[in-house]
């Protein structure tokens, strides 16, 4: 058997992992805010970018705390196919799970449904991760802990969309990003503690990538994303905004282009009907 430590570089890898998925989480349940206040194509949209940026969050979350992970005896590297696969799978279950509740007519069982498909799509994102692992030896899982693992990703992901749905203040969403970042952590440490290596020795080359090579830039470009359009969404305008501005008469940001944002002064000299009138008079 071989020795495993989840904490190789101390607690830096599960720290910077925990912000990573906050980040996810609370521009995820901002975005989703958005959706439930918009309409049309604009809900398809923000639905979509909420989808991107938890599925993106808990993604780089799992990969910045496996780089804390390593097994005594033998090399780590990824396999690319199964890798991208992962961070598909995340961002496509969390957007189905989204949908269900943000376009469900039963809030309860939308709630329920959104949970659990998220929550199973959280684990199958972990597990393939896992999966996509190669060293000199085999993976094997005690099932009782993985079972645990998949309960705390359903309750992780059901509680963050009732936050998506409830919550309105800005404090207790940003709470709700903090405990959603925590859940997704423990999970992940939770699958992990169900992990056992056997090691095989051999003199075969192991096939994949190492983490520098590939997912550390992975993860970075995808952190790098998740702040930018925080900022961004941040920035922008809600709906109610949006209308606050209309009823003062000013225009909000999304309403400037190819719109002045004030009338012109008014031109020299009679109108056109006016100077008509006039020569017709004359």
């Amino acid at each position: 058997m071989g020795t495993l430590n989840n904490l190789s570089l101390g607690w830096l890898t599960p720290a910077l992992s925990y912000l990573m998925a906050c980040a996810g989480a609370a521009l995820g349940l901002r975005c989703t805010l958005r959706g439930l206040t918009a309409s049309g194509p604009a809900r398809r949209n923000w639905l979509v970018t909420a989808a991107a940026a938890i599925g993106s969050g808990i993604w780089t979350m799992h990969f910045v705390a496996m780089f804390g992970f390593t097994v005594d005896g033998t090399e780590l590297r990824y396999n690319v196919p199964l890798t991208l696969l992962s961070l598909v799978v995340a961002v496509l279950v969390t957007g189905l799970g989204l949908t269900v509740v943000c376009y469900g007519r039963h809030r309860g069982l939308s709630l329920l449904s959104g949970g659990v498909t998220t929550g199973l799509g959280v684990a199958a994102m972990h597990y393939l991760g896992m999966a996509a692992l190669r060293m000199h030896g085999g993976l094997h899982y005690d099932p009782g802990t993985v079972a645990l693992s998949v309960l705390v990703a359903v309750g992780a992901a059901t509680a963050a969309l009732w936050s998506a749905v409830t919550i309105r203040n800005v404090y207790a969403a940003a709470a709700a990003a903090m405990a959603m970042g925590l859940a997704v952590s423990c999970m992940h440490y939770t699958g992990m503690a169900a992990v056992h290596v056997r090691l095989e020795p051999t003199r075969t080359e192991l096939g994949g990538v190492s983490p520098m090579e590939f997912v550390f830039p992975l993860a970075v470009g995808l952190g790098s994303f998740l702040f930018l359009a925080s900022a961004f969404v941040a920035l922008s305008p809600t709906a109610q905004e949006r209308a606050g501005y209309r009823a003062a008469g000013e225009p909000s940001i999304g309403e400037y282009p190819g719109e002045p944002p004030h009338p012109g002064p008014a031109p020299h000299g009679p109108a056109p009907a006016e100077a008509g009138a006039g020569q017709r008079a004359a």
